[in-house]
């Protein structure tokens, strides 16, 4: 090491442009892979996990996934053109301490995720369990830790600060590839005007479930299907039927038999996974089960108790002996 290496000093500037460059560093590739694979889950759904259809089982980790690329990529790309500028001004802050021990523990950290993740690779393929779900997972990782090592190794050996032309066209490429993941992301979640609609429709479907227990309940209590929604109303236990909360209005609610009835709403989209056929916007009905899949527009689920399943409470013995 040369006399102006021996006496370089980290000063606190140095010191935190290095500690935000890390950070934003690492959240932003943890945030990439979690994004990349919520679109291998997407393309590649896993039979095994039964996630109800109606709402987007990829829309939360897709979105923070989105939000974090959004803002700690220009973090990072803003941070190190500094310290590369800072550098290209004075050659001795190549080699102060932060940064060398910031390129090896970047440099570690990557080699021993690639490291794991071949060792993941082959402990599935032995025990048989190697899906194309899975082999792409593993794909992503290996890549974007080897481009993140290979990046910061030649940074190590000065690569960088000596083709300074390369050093900014890999920011831009890099900053194009999270620009084209975070497009993605909208193929999966919607706009955020249909991120809102499906909340929206969400919250139907979990007032609409509400309303059919409160309904089966008041039958095992009285053998009798309410008439409307209003007699569902209990002053002790403080429950009211609840409205739409979008528009303000009362679910539609009609008894079709002696133990069978109908809860509708009106969607504003078809529910995810649901059939071509209901998204006709005249009524659709979805007959049987405890499921609320739904197309756009008007949609009615009929329900029928089954008195074996929910068989009627006895009747409380008042003043008796």
């Amino acid at each position: 090491m040369n006399s102006t290496a021996t006496h370089a000093k980290a000063s606190p500037k140095d010191f935190f442009l290095w500690a935000g460059a890390m950070v934003s560093l690492y959240g932003g590739v943890v945030a990439l892979i979690t994004l990349l694979f919520q679109y291998i889950n997407y393309a590649y759904p896993d039979p095994l996990l039964n996630a109800y259809q109606y709402s987007d089982p990829y829309s939360g980790s897709v979105r923070f996934a989105m939000a974090s690329l959004i803002v700690l990529t220009p973090i990072f790309l803003v941070l190190m053109r500094l310290i590369r500028n800072d550098i290209t001004k004075d050659a001795t802050r190549a080699d102060i301490w932060v940064r060398r021990w910031a390129l090896y523990l970047t440099l570690f950290i990557a080699g021993a995720t690639m490291a794991g993740d071949l060792i993941t690779l082959v402990n599935y393929f032995l025990d048989g369990d190697v899906t194309m779900r899975f082999v792409l997972k593993v794909v992503v990782v290996l890549l974007v830790a080897g481009a993140g090592f290979l990046h910061f190794l030649a940074d190590l050996r000065g690569y960088w600060v000596k083709y300074s032309g390369r050093a900014n066209a890999v920011g831009y490429a890099a900053f194009v590839l999270v620009i084209a993941a975070i497009a993605s992301g909208f193929l999966i979640i919607g706009s955020p005007a249909q991120a809102r609609l499906y909340r929206f429709d969400l919250q139907k479907t979990n007032d609409l479930s509400n309303i059919q227990y409160q309904v089966v309940n008041y039958w095992q209590q009285k053998q009798a299907l309410p008439t409307n929604l209003g007699e569902l109303t209990d002053s002790i236990s403080g429950f009211t039927a609840p409205k739409d909360a979008q528009t303000g209005v009362d679910y539609g609610y009609r008894v079709t038999g002696p133990m069978s009835f109908d809860v509708c709403a009106v969607f504003n989209l078809q529910s995810r996974g649901t059939d071509a056929s209901y998204s006709d916007p005249s009524i659709a009905r979805n007959v049987g089960g405890d499921t609320w899949q739904h197309g756009a527009g008007q949609t009615c689920f009929e329900r029928t108790v089954d008195p074996e399943r929910y068989p009627p409470f006895p009747k409380p013995v008042l003043g008796g002996k």
